[in-house]
């Protein structure tokens, strides 16, 4: 008797005529995996996408800046000063590439003609060096900033924050904030500062000007420090005792750059979170896809013996159930790949970030996706093939 044979592609036709003829429960149940693969590639899409958003940020603002403040004087009970040379002294650090101080001054009042008088909404005011937004790679939306030419006169430049609070858009010439009973104009409107976040909470004015107009105590209260980037731990080893010679235990320096790969950290943990929920969705996706083959066996019992009394062996049938599944699994992969790119991409473009979809999403997707159809086919393809041709067609 000659033995019958099926080759894999002979498997493949006969369990895609078996899906196509149950259309409706093929859709569902793919459908469930798609879900699970979906969401494993939006998360990991998305995550990537935000990473990269963040890396070409610090490698536009560079990871070389420093930043040196007062630190908590011992017994004081409050902060400490930076002598008024500090910012000279640093200077004399041969790497040192860029220095510029800020004061806090704590005194204005301060108030717009678009905002309620008694609400400062945590705008402070600041004076800053001209150096101060090339220092922290930052940039003006409207107007100009600070220079030598407006130093001496009562002019400010928002931080971004400050301005949207204040409800000031344009620098038309005719914009002025109110501090301590005078109208300082408006010259400029900062974009957002990554590297110098208090700042854009504050009104940004000159050194002359404070001293002439506030009367303000101008004892440098921060300072950011550009330096080489081959020499960053040096100088930061340096810079207490260069800032303050006198008491460098009480000078703290940080490095701002650090607070955004904090954030991209972070942001990998949230992947973790997303992804176990992304192993429930496929777990579900498995039930669902087993449940279904499982009827599949039940329902097509006389099919089972039919074939068995016309000589496929119970390999044949393991294989054509197999087969089923994997196809089941890998349609609903397909989909689940081009649905969490399609999410990966509305987000990016929502957010203005860059649209990327990892290789390895992608293959871990439909490496899920044939894991599920492997699987869950195990089962329902075993007893399928146990079926003895008698049995299964009397039950038929």
């Amino acid at each position: 008797m000659r033995r019958s044979r099926l080759r894999p592609g002979d498997s493949l036709r006969v369990g895609f005529v078996g899906l196509r003829s149950r259309k409706v429960r093929t859709v569902l149940s793919a459908l469930g995996v798609a879900i699970g693969v979906a969401t494993v590639v939006s998360v990991l899409g998305i995550s990537r996408s935000s990473q990269d958003e963040l890396l070409d940020q610090l490698d536009a603002l560079g990871t070389n800046l420093l930043q040196v403040q007062a630190g908590q004087g011992l017994g004081l009970g409050g902060n400490t000063d930076l002598p008024d040379t500090a910012a000279s002294q640093v200077r004399n650090i041969a790497p040192v590439e860029e220095v510029a101080s800020v004061t806090s001054l704590d005194g204005p009042a301060l108030r717009s003609s678009y905002a309620d008088p008694n609400a400062t909404g945590g705008i402070s005011v600041k004076a800053a060096e001209p150096t101060l937004l090339d220092t922290v790679a930052g940039s003006v939306a409207e107007g100009r900033f600070l220079d030598d030419a407006v130093d001496d006169y009562p002019v400010a430049v928002l931080g971004a924050v400050t301005a949207e609070r204040l409800g000031i858009t344009a620098v038309d010439g005719q914009t002025s904030v109110w501090m301590n009973g005078r109208a300082w104009q408006v010259i400029g409107i900062l974009e957002e500062l990554p590297l110098a976040s208090d700042l854009d909470r504050a009104v940004l004015v000159g050194y002359d000007a404070a001293a002439t107009y506030l009367d303000a105590d101008l004892a440098p209260s921060r300072l950011y420090i550009r330096t080489a980037s081959s020499s960053v731990e040096q100088v930061a080893d340096v810079l207490p005792a260069q800032a303050n010679p006198e008491e460098p235990e009480n000078v703290d320096v940080s490095r701002p750059s650090d607070a955004l790969a904090a954030k991209a950290a972070a942001e990998d943990a949230f992947t973790s979170l997303f992804l176990g929920l992304g192993a429930v969705a496929l777990l579900v996706g498995a039930v669902g896809t087993a449940n279904v083959m499982v009827m599949s066996v039940l329902e097509r019992r006389g099919e089972i013996g039919l074939r068995r009394a016309l000589g496929a062996t119970r390999r044949h049938v393991r294989g054509q159930f197999l087969a089923e599944s994997l196809l089941l699994s890998l349609c609903g992969g397909i989909a689940g790949v081009l649905i969490g790119a399609a999410v990966t991409f509305g987000y990016a473009q929502a957010k203005g970030l860059h649209f990327v979809v990892p290789a390895s999403a992608v293959g871990y997707g439909m490496l899920a996706a044939v894991g599920i159809g492997v699987l869950a086919g195990v089962y329902p393809a075993t007893r399928a093939a146990r079926l003895a041709p008698t049995e299964a067609l009397r039950a038929a």
